[in-house]
């Protein structure tokens, strides 16, 4: 890695409360940033409490997912992943009027080899109102990649981040007509406005750390977030919620074609009802 790299330590707890003794439990940890491009991994664990015996291996989307049973009685469950990865700046960024044209992305070998991000998914299909939105972009913009960039701003612009104002059900719709959300539910309506417009488009789920100006050692409250991906000749990462190229602050858990491909955890069970979930991530920068 570059001397520009950051090095950040990632502590995320999350888990399930019951209002009794759960029987067993069968999940699922999405948990783990991966090795690519812009980011090294340097240690990955994941702890489950009660204690569980776990094996490792990348979905269809290519998300790493951690999987464990419990048989033994228990009224919670509580899973830590523990990370140290090193991340670089944005690097090579496209210019608005660069990478592939309109008639790139209608081309049927392209449309076949991405077509699953190119489909609508529950969260993130559209109503009359946004297609047409998105086609009007589609019409003032030269290119796809200018035109993902213009539904990005006009996304920011139009829906307030706002912490607690949706659940992880919200579909894009919701988020749209109530103009607030959280970085889940943005994410999802840019990603549903560029499949309109024929950009192939993917959801990232990973952590942020919340300060530009970072100091070396403090422990921060971070943050489990979001962005998109599209395909304009190339894969180009964006955070919508911020308005900036994903850099040193982003780390990379998993991508597909929604948020429920990638959630941190889930699983089933036999017992009495879920009373909650809790969820704590701490970031801190050492390099």
């Amino acid at each position: 890695m570059s001397v520009d790299s950051w090095r950040l330590k990632v502590e995320h707890r999350t888990g399930f409360s019951y209002a009794g003794k759960v029987g067993s439990s069968y999940n699922e940890a999405r948990m783990s940033p991966r090795n690519e491009a812009r980011q090294a991994v340097l240690e990955a664990r994941i702890e489950v409490f009660p204690p569980a015996r776990t094996y490792r291996y990348e979905d269809y989307w290519g998300t790493v997912v951690t999987a464990f049973d419990v048989h033994s009685p228990h009224d919670a469950l509580e899973v830590t992943a523990t990370s140290l990865v090193e991340t670089l700046p944005p690097g090579d960024l496209l210019d608005a009027d660069g990478g592939a044209s309109w008639d790139d992305l209608a081309r049927p070998d392209h449309v076949d080899q991405w077509h699953e991000f190119l489909l609508p998914t529950p969260r993130t299909s559209v109503d009359e109102e946004l297609t047409a939105l998105a086609e009007s972009v589609r019409a003032e913009s030269a290119t796809p990649h200018a035109a993902a960039l213009a539904i990005c701003d006009r996304v920011r612009d139009e829906v307030a981040y706002t912490t607690g104002s949706t659940g992880v059900q919200t579909n894009a719709v919701q988020a749209w007509r109530q103009r607030k959300g959280v970085c889940q539910d943005i994410s999802h309506l840019v990603v549903g406005l560029l499949r309109v417009i024929g950009t192939p488009a993917r959801y990232v789920s990973g952590y942020l750390h919340p300060s530009r100006e970072a100091q070396i050692g403090d422990r921060v409250v971070g943050q489990s977030h979001a962005w998109v991906e599209w395909w304009a000749g190339r894969w180009t990462a964006f955070d919508p919620t911020n308005g900036i190229a994903v850099g040193e602050r982003h780390i990379v858990v998993g991508r597909g074609r929604e948020y429920g491909d990638v959630p941190p955890l889930k699983g089933v069970y036999a017992g009495p009802a879920n009373t909650g979930q809790g969820v704590e991530v701490a970031i801190t920068r050492l390099r």
